[in-house]
């Protein structure tokens, strides 16, 4: 099973219906499905529900959206350990950096991302979710 680090702009690009959110749905669903094991950074819930809240003065919908996003897919705790990495990793973003490190650290295969110049000097490789359909679609 293949292991994914999502990014927090691919749950922008679905939660906010922003181009290629249909690509995301698509892919979403290989997640549900448990076909591919999905992560996100615990600090990425943070900064998404901070987007969340300055869009939408919806409490409920936005607790709602965050604990779906925890539910199906699995949080990956920060710690000293994976800041200390960051520091001195290649990325020069460091919460960049941090994904980078937490996605090697649960032997990930990709960071899922429509930035991916910014991770172009990443010890896990970045794709775009329409890369990653075309593999999912080889399975």
């Amino acid at each position: 099973m293949k292991n994914i680090v999502i990014d927090v702009n691919i749950f922008m690009d679905f939660l906010f219906k922003r181009e290629g959110h249909e690509k995301v749905a698509e892919i979403f669903k290989y997640f549900i499905k448990r076909k591919i094991r999905g992560f996100v950074c615990a600090h990425e819930i943070t900064t998404l529900y901070y987007f969340l809240d300055k869009t939408s003065n919806n409490a409920n919908k936005i607790r709602k959206s965050i604990a779906g996003i925890m539910k199906r897919f699995e949080v990956i705790e920060i710690n000293a350990e994976i800041l200390n990495k960051a520091l001195y990793s290649k990325i020069a973003d460091f919460e960049d950096a941090v994904i980078e490190i937490s996605s090697n650290e649960k032997n990930a295969e990709y960071i899922l991302t429509r930035n991916i110049k910014d991770f172009k000097k990443s010890i896990v490789s970045a794709i775009t979710p329409e890369e990653l359909l075309v593999i999912l679609k080889g399975l």
